[in-house]
C-alpha cells in the first residue's frame, strides 16, 4: 500500500482515537501481575472506576468485548426459564435479546422502528400486565449504536417503579458511557455494561459491569452455573481472582491512564464537550439533509445521541458509497450501516478523545464525498463552525469585537 500523508480521521463508533498518552503508558514491558505494585495500579482501577459510573457498588473488569459483559449479566442475574424484557432500539438490543435466547431465557420485546426511543409507558403496561413478576429483569440499550438513538433511563426506571415491578434494571451503556450522563445509584440502574473502546479512550479488549446492592444480592442467589464470568468468584480474597486468572496488564496500565485524563478534565466537562461536539455535528447533517438526499436517522432531536449520529440516504443512493469514498479519498474513516439498516445509513462517531478541529476535519472530509459523488446536499460547516464558536468555552478574555468591525 502506498504512503499516504498525513493522518485518518478516526469517526467510527468504535474503535475511537487513542490518547498518545495512553498508548504511551500501556507500551510497557510485562511485569508480574501478583507483585504489590501492580496489584496496587489495579486496585486503584477498580476503585476509580466507581465514580465514572455513579456508584458506591462493585465495578467488574473483564478481558473480552461489550458481548462479555452481556453475557455475565445474564449468567449471573437469571436461570434458564426466566423471562427478561428487552425493548428493540437496533441491532445491538436484537443481538442482545438473541443472547438471552441461546442462555435458555426467554425474550419478550416491544417493537421499535430503529428511529425512535424506548417508550417507557409500554414498559410501564408491560410490566403492570405481568401480575406474576415473571419478567426478571428490564434490559435496555442507553445508546444504541447502530442507529444514534439514546433513551431516556431515568424515564424507564420511574416507569418500573410506577408499575410497583421488582425486576431488575440493567442496562447497556457501551456507546454511552463517558459521553451522556448516567449515574447509576442516583437513577436505579442495577447494573451498567461499558466496553474500553468507546468514551473510555482504549484499544478495544476490556469490558465491564457495574453492580449494584440488588443486583449483587441477586448473584449470589442465582443458581445458573458461571466461572469466568462469576461476580461472586470475583470478588474472593485472592486478587488475581479479580481477573480471574493473568490480569491484561498492558490494557490495565492504559486504563489507569485514561482514567488519569477523565479526571483532569472533569466528568461534567467531559459531558457538555459530547454534547458540544454533537450539535456540531448534527446542525451539519441538517444543513446536507436540505439537499433532499440525507437526514438524520433519529427523529426527535432530544432524542439524538452524544456519541453517534447515524445519517440515512434516500432511496436508491447506497451510503456505503458515502462512506469508501469519505475513507479512501478524504481520509475520514465513518461507520457503516448494521442489520436492517445496512446500505442504508452512515454513523458518524463522535466520542472520546476529540476536539473542535478534529469535527470539523472529519465533517469537511465527508463534505467533501458527497461533493466528490455528485449527492445534493447544503454545506453544513459554517453552522457546525459557528455552534462550536458560539459554545466554546471561555479559556481566555475575549477580544473588544468592536476592533473588527
Amino acid at each position: 500500500m502506498a504512503h499516504r500523508p498525513g493522518l485518518q480521521f478516526l469517526h467510527t463508533p468504535g474503535p475511537t482515537h487513542i490518547p498518545d498518552r495512553v498508548q504511551n503508558a500501556m507500551h510497557q514491558k510485562a511485569v508480574d501481575f501478583a507483585s504489590p505494585d501492580f496489584m496496587d495500579l489495579a486496585v486503584s482501577c477498580f476503585d476509580d472506576l466507581k465514580p465514572l459510573f455513579g456508584t458506591e457498588g462493585e465495578v467488574f473488569i473483564y478481558t473480552s468485548s461489550g458481548h462479555g459483559a452481556w453475557e455475565a449479566a445474564f449468567v449471573n442475574l437469571f436461570e434458564p426459564g426466566d423471562v427478561v424484557l428487552i425493548p428493540e432500539t437496533g441491532r445491538f438490543s436484537r443481538v442482545w435479546g438473541e443472547m438471552a435466547e441461546a442462555l435458555g431465557l426467554e425474550m419478550e420485546t416491544i417493537p421499535n422502528d430503529w428511529r425512535h426511543a424506548i417508550d417507557p409507558g409500554a414498559v410501564e403496561t408491560i410490566l403492570r400486565n405481568d401480575t406474576e413478576h415473571r419478567i426478571r429483569g428490564v434490559l435496555v440499550v442507553h445508546t444504541e449504536t447502530a442507529t444514534g438513538v439514546t433513551s431516556d433511563m431515568q424515564a424507564i426506571r420511574r416507569a418500573i417503579h410506577a408499575a410497583g415491578h421488582p425486576a431488575l434494571f440493567v442496562v447497556d451503556a457501551i456507546a454511552s458511557w463517558l459521553t451522556t450522563e448516567l449515574p447509576i445509584d442516583a437513577w436505579g440502574v442495577d447494573v451498567a455494561i461499558a466496553a474500553s473502546q468507546k468514551g473510555l479512550m482504549l484499544p478495544p479488549g476490556l469490558s465491564f459491569a457495574a453492580v449494584g446492592d440488588k443486583a449483587l444480592a441477586a448473584a449470589k442467589e442465582c443458581k445458573t452455573f458461571r466461572e469466568y464470568w462469576s461476580w461472586n468468584a470475583r470478588l474472593g480474597v485472592e486478587q488475581y481472582r479479580r481477573f480471574c486468572g493473568t490480569a491484561p496488564e498492558q490494557h490495565i496500565f492504559g486504563l489507569r491512564e485514561a482514567i488519569d485524563i477523565l479526571g483532569e478534565e472533569g466528568l461534567d466537562n467531559v459531558f457538555h464537550r459530547h454534547r458540544r461536539l454533537a450539535a456540531a455535528v448534527q446542525l451539519a447533517v441538517e444543513a446536507w439533509s436540505r439537499g433532499g438526499a440525507l437526514e438524520v436517522n433519529a427523529v426527535r432531536p432530544e432524542e439524538r445521541a452524544d456519541s453517534i449520529t447515524a445519517i440515512r440516504t434516500t432511496e436508491g443512493l447506497d451510503a456505503e458509497d458515502i462512506r469508501r469514498v469519505a475513507r479512501e479519498v478524504f481520509d475520514v474513516a465513518c461507520g457503516g450501516g448494521l442489520a436492517d439498516l445496512a446500505g442504508k445509513v452512515f454513523r458518524i462517531g463522535h466520542m472520546g478523545d476529540l476536539n473542535d478541529p478534529m469535527v470539523l476535519g472529519a465533517l469537511g472530509g465527508i463534505e467533501a464525498a458527497l461533493g466528490y459523488l455528485d449527492i445534493a446536499h447544503q454545506s453544513g460547516l459554517a453552522d457546525a463552525a459557528s455552534h462550536l464558536a458560539e459554545t466554546a468555552p471561555h479559556l481566555i478574555e475575549p477580544a473588544d469585537k468592536r476592533q473588527y468591525v
